[in-house]
């Protein structure tokens, strides 16, 4: 498949889509950071999403839940600074009412705006502070020049905007796809705290756009970890408005439509692992030869996600007893005495082990290896053809820092 990466492009490239953001001071006075963001759908869309699996889910989780059953939706109002999670039944119903006031102000039918919340866990959501942010937006701020304000008011710990648009030829016409997304900590997704909202101007069936949203969920962020926590809101969502005329119905445009969900949510993923909280390496995992994809899968999130790894590439040490411990751990089926490892980046690579044995590796070349920001460890055990690759980061000192005084 071959896509044009659109230059500045985010939320708002795919046509059809605006979006705007205000700040209000939803957890403090101490920044100006806009916190109550609005995306909108200029027609109704077809829409998919992929929510946490964690049982303490936070109250737009358990709302917008209900409101994917009608499988269209016209908008999305996210506010950071508060989760509104472990806030029983008064936060579903401050959701609610974000929700509703939306609507309101949109003309739009009643369970077509989702709502989304991150941020601190356990306080109630300063409901009318967001409303308020809302009454800004809507419809004054909803401009197709503002996706931007929109990718940095979703952020919290995250110390960069994450966002991207991609261009695609199909055969009956060009569509364009779009993406934002918020993560840096919490983040150990089975589906972390996570944010992430794609748009696309391609028409589509919503019953497609779920096939192809879980699936292409499954290859990135289900297997990206920055600290082995899975939060309680995390949440994914596809909209779909068909702005462009072009129709998904072929096999061959699904397939490549499929393609393209799963290459923008690995460079969501990506971007996610590499802001990990106090981050400064981003690690690429890549598995090989093993009995099964789902063996692959053990190893490789098993070696990203490993804490003693994480530490050891902080410190530039290719301690690759580290790696091999984490994937004999990991569950998988490996077998010790074929295994290869090597670690890689720009500044050229190590093989570190050869067949189960440690090798003669240059220390100074391995510090130098992992300077860089960007690592790969490639393990190999040549037992099958199950392959994965899984991202995360280092662990330094600023993680302990950032999340000693989160809440306060």
């Amino acid at each position: 498949m071959e896509y044009k990466v659109i230059e500045g492009g985010g939320i708002t490239s795919p046509k059809g889509f605006t979006a705007g953001a205000v700040y209000v001071g939803v957890k403090s006075r101490k920044t100006q950071k806009p916190d109550v963001a609005v995306l909108y759908s200029e027609t109704e869309a077809s829409c998919a999403a992929v929510f946490t699996t964690n049982k303490f889910c936070a109250a737009p989780v358990i709302l917008d839940r209900e409101i994917l059953k009608n499988g269209k939706a016209r908008a999305i109002v996210i506010n950071s600074g508060n989760a509104n999670a472990a806030t029983g039944t008064q936060g579903i119903e401050d959701a609610r009412t974000v929700e509703r006031e939306a609507e309101k102000l949109l003309g739009v039918g009643e369970n077509e705006v989702f709502v989304c919340s991150t941020g601190v866990i356990g306080q109630k959501l300063p409901v009318e502070k967001v409303l308020d942010g809302v009454r800004q937006i809507i419809p004054a701020k909803l401009d197709k020049a503002n996706g931007s304000d929109a990718a940095y008011a979703i952020m919290t710990t995250d110390t960069v905007r994450k966002e991207s648009a991609y261009e695609l030829e199909l055969s009956s016409g060009t569509i364009r796809i779009g993406a934002m997304a918020k993560g840096s900590g919490m983040i150990h997704p089975n589906m972390a705290t996570m944010l992430v909202y794609v748009t696309t101007d391609a028409k589509a069936d919503p019953a497609d756009l779920q096939k192809m949203l879980s699936a292409a969920v499954d290859k990135s962020f289900n297997m990206c970890t920055v600290d082995g926590d899975t939060s309680t809101n995390d949440s994914i969502f596809l909209l779909a408005n068909g702005a462009s005329g072009v129709e998904i119905k072929t096999e061959e445009d699904k397939k490549a439509m499929a393609d393209l969900v799963l290459a923008i949510c690995t460079d969501m993923a990506r971007r996610v692992a590499s802001d990990g909280e106090g981050a400064t390496h981003l690690i690429e995992v890549e598995a090989y030869g093993l009995p099964t994809e789902h063996d692959a899968r053990l190893v490789a999130k098993s070696i990203a996600g490993s804490m003693l790894f994480k530490a050891a590439v902080f410190g530039r040490d290719a301690n690759w007893g580290r790696i091999m411990a984490a994937a004999g751990y990991s569950g998988a089926d490996v077998d010790p005495t074929r295994a290869d490892c090597i670690i890689k980046s720009a500044a050229g690579e190590v093989q570190v082990m050869k067949d189960g044995f440690g090798t003669d590796f240059s220390e100074e070349l391995a510090k130098a290896v992992l300077t860089e920001h960007d690592i790969t460890v490639i393990v190999d055990f040549h037992s099958g053809d199950g392959k994965a690759v899984a991202y995360g980061c280092d662990l330094t000192y600023e993680y302990v820092k950032i999340n000693g005084d989160y809440r306060t």
